[in-house]
């Protein structure tokens, strides 16, 4: 790869999206753009104290905002985007956390009708201290407070769905979109399938820190400085739903309900896929995985949930998926940031 263009890609606020698909592009760029954007929070910022209930100062359904769409030159369906994520930093010295009414995965919903009331709408605010790294969280009701590591991560990154569908952001599905793992942290690579002219990439929803499931249905909601370098795979096989690699696991994911149909999609991708890389048939491939894989879960709250596969690449020997592609984003992303 030559040596990168850098793009600065900071959207207004009537330019974020909510929604996948359906949109023109905002920007367009070439395979090996290094692509430096900033993402608000899933309430639009518009909580920002205890005070503020999202039910209140949000305009429902207007939440989640992403930024993009970004196309990129040349790709097609059946081709595969790469997206290294460089660096994801928070941009303001606070988040936000909240239960919504109707929302999170231990309180009635409305695909889980209960007679008794929803859980209390609720806000906690998080001082962020970069320079320490840290988070502080604040019970509402008691004295308790603790530092917690900040872990920045994007909840929401996605490409636009396939026959022209037009998918809220909230949701996650083949295309990507909200699928709230803390697996999309910097240093790692994401595959998606390429499902339309341009690809149109979009990412948001970022995070100061999350717990794998998100619970109560949100994170530390942070508005973030983060910087993508995005690249083009030319491979008629595509994925199904997206893959990441990290420098230490192949990792797969499936969105669907019920979790366990998510979790059998995440897995089924991983048997097929260290399968192919090994040259194992299937059943070996799933005897190998049952023995080594790991599966955290992505959400279990939103409109599909998201189950995550992960295997350990010591496993590998020589071998590198897509041929070596993430090593090499590595390397360009590490000249980058000795460049600044």
């Amino acid at each position: 790869m030559n040596t990168p263009q850098v793009i600065q890609f900071r959207p207004t606020p009537d330019q974020y999206a909510y929604a996948f698909g359906g949109r023109d592009p905002l920007l367009t760029v070439r395979p090996g753009t290094i692509v430096e954007l900033t993402t608000e929070d899933c309430y639009g910022g518009k909580v920002t104290s205890v005070n503020d209930l999202p039910s209140e100062v949000c305009n429902f359904p207007f939440l989640n905002p992403v930024t993009g769409p970004i196309a990129v030159e040349g790709a097609e369906p059946g081709d595969i985007l790469a997206v290294h994520f460089i660096d994801i930093q928070p941009a303001r010295d606070w988040a936000v956390s909240s239960t919504f009414p109707m929302f999170g995965a231990l309180t009635g919903t409305h695909n889980t009708a209960l007679l008794h009331e929803a859980l209390e709408e609720r806000v906690w605010f998080y001082e962020i201290d970069r320079v320490a790294g840290t988070c502080r969280y604040q019970a509402r009701n008691s004295d308790f407070s603790v530092d917690l590591p900040l872990d920045p991560m994007h909840g929401t990154v996605g490409v636009a769905p396939a026959a022209n569908e037009v998918l809220m952001s909230i949701t996650p599905a083949t295309h990507g979109g909200n699928m709230d793992t803390p697996e999309l942290r910097a240093g790692t690579t994401t595959y998606f399938g390429v499902n339309v002219e341009g690809a149109m990439l979009s990412i948001g929803d970022g995070h100061a820190r999350q717990g794998e499931g998100e619970v109560c249905g949100t994170a530390i909601e942070a508005a973030m400085n983060t910087v993508v370098l995005i690249d083009l795979i030319k491979d008629d096989a595509g994925v199904g739903s997206p893959r990441l690699e990290t420098d230490e696991f192949l990792i797969t994911t499936g969105h669907a309900r019920p979790l366990e149909d998510a979790y059998r999609i995440s897995q089924l991708d991983l048997v097929r896929w260290t399968g192919s890389l090994l040259g194992l048939d299937d059943l070996d491939a799933y005897q190998l995985v049952s023995q080594t894989g790991l599966a955290p879960a992505g959400n279990v709250c939103d409109t599909n949930y998201t189950m995550v596969g992960k295997f350990p690449k010591t496993l590998l020997g020589t071998t590198a998926a897509y041929d070596g592609v993430h090593t090499r984003l590595r390397e360009v992303a590490a000249n980058y940031a000795n460049s600044r």
